[in-house]
């Protein structure tokens, strides 16, 4: 049986929903289509990371820029079979992040702030957090 390793644009992008953040701790959840079942809770923003990069690492999707590579025999996956991205929304704000590289141990790509409608690049895990944290302090996307 061959192994599946999950492609497409949908394997990139996780929605995160942001449900308190009380003293700097992050907590809520974040829907990515490999997780079973769909959604995974956390209680800090290390938790989330770790688990997404871990989730990434498994599924080595994005791959990581200094993981060995090699040819691999990929099952046929259609677009219609890919699990959609969930349209759960956080009590405080929600964002979806779509990663397009994970290089110099860190992630790069572009977030989206769903109440905002506003999208930002970012170029590493430290620019995201200070942008999720930048935009849950101004509270309100009028701001």
């Amino acid at each position: 049986m061959q192994e599946f390793r999950p492609r497409g644009e949908q394997y990139r992008t996780m929605r995160l929903c942001v449900d308190s953040y009380i003293d700097g701790v992050l907590v809520g959840r974040f829907y990515h289509p490999a997780l079973p079942g769909g959604g995974q809770s956390f209680n800090s923003l290390s938790q989330f990371l770790i688990a997404a990069e871990n989730l990434f690492d498994e599924a080595k999707f994005p791959q990581s820029f200094e993981a060995k590579r090699g040819f691999v025999t990929r099952p046929d996956v259609r677009p219609g079979g890919m699990p959609e991205l969930s349209s759960e929304t956080g009590k405080l704000a929600t964002f979806v992040i779509r990663l397009m590289f994970r290089q110099h141990a860190s992630w790069q790509g572009s977030a989206t702030w769903v109440e905002a409608r506003a999208e930002e690049p970012f170029r590493s895990v430290l620019e995201l957090i200070l942008m999720i944290d930048g935009a849950i302090k101004s509270g309100s996307p009028d701001k």
